[in-house]
C-alpha cells in the first residue's frame, strides 16, 4: 500500500509547490509589470485604449500604432498569460512600446478568464478579435496583411489553438498570418485535477481533445515555440512534442531557448528598460525578420 501512496503524494507536492511557486511570480510580475509601464517609455508611438472587438466586458483590445510611416505595417496580436484565470492587457504596455518602436502596429488583447468561462472561450475570443482587426483596417489605420502571433504562457497556448483546433476556425486573415511565437507555452498537457489551471478546461474532456498538438495540419505559418532555460512551470517536453509534430506535417517550426530566463521572466525580458540584458528581444526580432521576408 505504502508503494502506491508515495507515488500519489510526491505528485501532489510537486503541483501544491507548482502553484505555490506560480503565485509568487505572479505576485512578483503584478508589481513588476506596474514598474515596468510606469518606467516605459511614452514617446515614438500612439495607443488607443479599450477598443471593444465584441460585447463581453473583457472584449476590448490596447492598440499601439508606430510611428513609422510605411504602408502595410505588420501587426503583432500579443495574447497574455496567466493560467487563463489572471492577467489584464494594461500591465503589457511594455510589450506594445518594445515592438512598435521596430516598426510594428501591436493589438494587446483582453480575453474572458476561467473559472467563468473555460475552454475553448479565451480561442473563441482570440478569433472574435482578429476578426474585428481584419474588418475595421481602414477605421483603425492597419493593415492585416501581414500578422503576427504573439503568445505567453496560456496566451501562447492560446494562439496556437487558434490554428489548431478541433473545430477549424473561420479567420478573415488566416493566409495572411505570417508567424506564430509562442513564449513558454503549454502545447501538450494534461490538466486533469492540475492545481494551476483545471478550472480552466472541462475535466470530463480528456486533453487530447483539446491540445493544439493533436490538430496540426499543413499550412504556410512559420511556428517559433521560445523556452526558458530555467522554467519551473511548463515542461520542456511541451515545445518538443509539439515541434515534433508541427515538422512531421511538413510545416516550418524553431525551437528557441533563453538563458537566464524563468517561465515569468521570459516574458518581462522583452522590455526596453532589460532587453539589452537578455536575448529575448533580439531572438524574437530575428524570427519575424525571418518570417515576414520570407517570399
Amino acid at each position: 500500500m505504502l508503494n502506491k501512496v508515495e507515488p500519489l503524494l510526491k505528485k501532489l507536492n510537486t503541483k501544491t509547490q507548482n502553484l505555490k511557486y506560480l503565485y509568487e511570480e505572479f505576485r512578483i510580475y503584478d508589481f513588476g509589470s506596474y514598474a515596468l509601464n510606469r518606467l516605459t517609455p511614452k514617446k515614438g508611438y500612439s495607443v488607443r485604449e479599450n477598443v471593444a472587438y465584441g460585447l463581453a466586458a473583457r472584449h476590448r483590445l490596447d492598440l499601439y500604432q508606430t510611428t513609422f510611416p510605411r504602408d502595410h505595417r505588420p501587426l503583432i496580436v500579443f495574447v497574455h498569460g496567466g493560467a487563463w484565470s489572471h492577467g489584464d492587457k494594461k500591465d503589457y504596455r511594455f510589450v506594445g512600446e518594445a515592438f512598435a518602436k521596430e516598426g510594428f502596429d501591436v493589438a494587446v488583447i483582453n480575453y474572458t478568464l476561467a473559472p467563468q468561462h473555460i475552454f475553448p472561450a479565451y480561442v473563441d475570443d482570440l478569433t472574435l478579435a482578429l476578426n474585428y482587426l481584419d474588418a475595421h483596417q481602414s477605421k483603425l489605420n492597419i493593415s492585416t496583411q501581414r500578422v503576427v502571433l504573439l503568445g505567453h504562457s496560456a496566451g501562447a497556448f492560446n494562439v496556437m489553438s487558434a490554428i489548431y483546433h478541433p473545430q477549424k476556425y473561420e479567420i478573415a486573415c488566416r493566409a495572411n498570418i505570417k508567424a506564430v511565437v509562442g513564449l513558454a507555452g503549454p502545447y501538450h498537457f494534461d490538466y486533469k485535477d492540475d492545481p494551476l489551471c483545471a478550472d480552466a478546461f472541462d475535466q470530463e474532456e480528456p486533453y487530447q481533445n483539446v491540445m493544439p498538438s493533436y490538430f496540426v495540419e499543413s499550412n504556410h505559418i512559420q511556428h517559433y515555440l521560445f523556452i526558458a532555460e530555467n522554467d519551473k512551470i511548463v515542461h520542456l517536453s511541451n515545445a518538443t512534442n509539439f515541434d515534433e509534430k508541427l515538422k512531421e506535417f511538413g510545416n516550418h517550426s524553431e525551437m528557441v531557448v533563453i538563458p537566464k530566463t524563468g517561465h515569468v521572466t521570459l516574458m518581462g525580458s522583452v522590455s526596453s528598460l532589460f532587453s539589452r540584458l537578455y536575448s529575448t528581444k533580439k531572438e524574437i526580432m530575428r524570427v519575424l525578420d525571418q518570417a515576414l521576408t520570407e517570399v
